[in-house]
């Protein structure tokens, strides 16, 4: 049955992905961004069949506005990028916590039926084990990192205080389309793209040796499909959102070789705080709980990733 859902950050990368997905199937969209990474272009093909409210998850009184009649919410809006919550972890703290609570406040008040949170993998931070499971100790590295962990931990308390079903996804590494290469805080993948598109070595900070779950952005749509639509026995639980497998940054240059008929060595460069060394998901519970695989490859993802950048 078609629900109205709110997608928050839904002209970010991500979101306007998952956006794509809910009007493909039949919801009513409506979006919450105010634009600050969000772009305008992620959401120009569809935004005649959505509802846009532009605004800042900070104030209260807009995200009420955007919360009011939705049956679901799929909580997307952050700032993201660890290196950006080092330079400015009051900002981080603010938007990333204090509007989560905002946004969890709203749906209280409202009576949403379910709400999904986009977490992250750095919440593992300095925990070495891999894979990573659900049940582990966090050891966040990062502002950035410890915001998402807080967040995780509204979302459980909503849910045990207030009987909220909430759903905990924890992203690894997501890339795809529509993903920003030209931010200051560009992830990896599509900085790596444009740099090796234009004849450039891409830089890697570090020995290239650290590894990482990369995870095409269209298997992490399909699992907050999967989370809104998820049994009631999943409300309160958090779920790994990746392919289960890793792949170190030099392979990922060798890979992007082989994909752009390339040749071209990186450039090492010293390491950078917060960063994590390695990360590999096991994502047995969003198998067994919510019924997700991931469906796309990495090598697969990286050509959809190439062929779709401009």
């Amino acid at each position: 049955m078609a629900e109205r859902v709110l997608v928050t950050g839904g002209a970010g990368f991500i979101g306007s992905n998952v956006a794509d997905a809910l009007l493909a199937r039949g919801d009513r969209v409506r979006l919450l961004d105010n634009f600050s990474t969000g772009r305008r272009e992620n959401v120009a093909e569809f935004l005649d069949e959505v509802e846009l409210v532009e605004g800042d998850l900070r104030d209260f009184h807009t995200v009420a506005r955007a919360v009011r009649g939705c049956d679901a919410i799929v909580h997307l809006g952050a700032l993201p990028s660890v290196p950006r919550s080092i330079e400015e972890p009051l900002t981080t703290n603010n938007v990333n916590i204090t509007g989560t609570v905002n946004v969890l406040e709203a749906a209280r008040d409202f009576g949403v039926r379910r709400i999904v949170l986009a977490s992250s993998s750095s919440v593992y931070g300095a925990n070495k084990e891999l894979p990573k499971r659900e049940d582990m100790a966090p050891r966040p590295l990062s502002p950035y990192a410890i915001s998402k962990l807080t967040c995780e931990r509204y979302f459980q308390v909503y849910h045990e205080l207030y009987g909220m079903e909430t759903v905990v996804l924890r992203y690894f590494n997501v890339f795809g389309v529509r993903q920003d290469p030209n931010s200051a805080y560009a992830a990896v993948i599509p900085k790596f793209i444009r740099a090796m598109r234009a004849g450039k070595r891409p830089t890697i900070f570090g020995d290239g040796e650290q590894s990482r779950d990369f995870t095409y952005v269209s298997n992490v749509v399909d699992a907050n499909v999967l989370a809104l639509a998820a049994p009631a026995g999943s409300a309160g639980e958090v779920f790994n959102t990746a392919c289960g497998e890793s792949f170190t940054l030099n392979e990922l240059v060798a890979t992007l070789n082989r994909v752009l008929g390339t040749d071209l060595a990186p450039v090492y460069d010293g390491s950078r705080l917060g960063d994590v060394k390695h990360s590999q998901a096991d994502i047995s519970k969003a198998r067994g709980i919510l019924g997700y695989e991931p469906h796309v490859s990495f090598e697969d993802g990286l050509r959809k990733t190439v062929e779709a950048l401009p």
